[in-house]
């Protein structure tokens, strides 16, 4: 697998686990699905869950000044920074 899709892969494993969505439901996100606000099992005390489970899973640092509300607002916003977190 190259590096987008491994990490695409794997972060839709983690939004399975963490958010309890299933494997289906994770396989069908877009780009433009929705995350915070938009799924309700993705919360503000998912937030933190979801970026601990990002650190340990794809071997990255995320600081604190990283984080804005954009980054959740769809799937292809977290994927693209996970990418670039992974890829530096």
């Amino acid at each position: 697998m190259t590096a987008p899709d491994t990490v695409d892969a794997t972060l839709r494993a983690l939004l399975a686990d963490v958010l309890g969505l299933g494997e289906a439901r994770a396989a069908a996100l877009t780009e433009d699905s929705g995350l915070f606000g938009e799924l309700p099992e993705f919360d503000s005390m998912a937030v933190a869950t979801v970026l601990t489970e990002m650190e340990d899973r794809l071997g990255i640092l995320i600081d604190d000044d990283e984080i804005d509300g954009e980054i959740f607002e769809t799937y292809g916003n977290l994927l693209a920074f996970s990418l670039h977190k992974v890829t530096g």
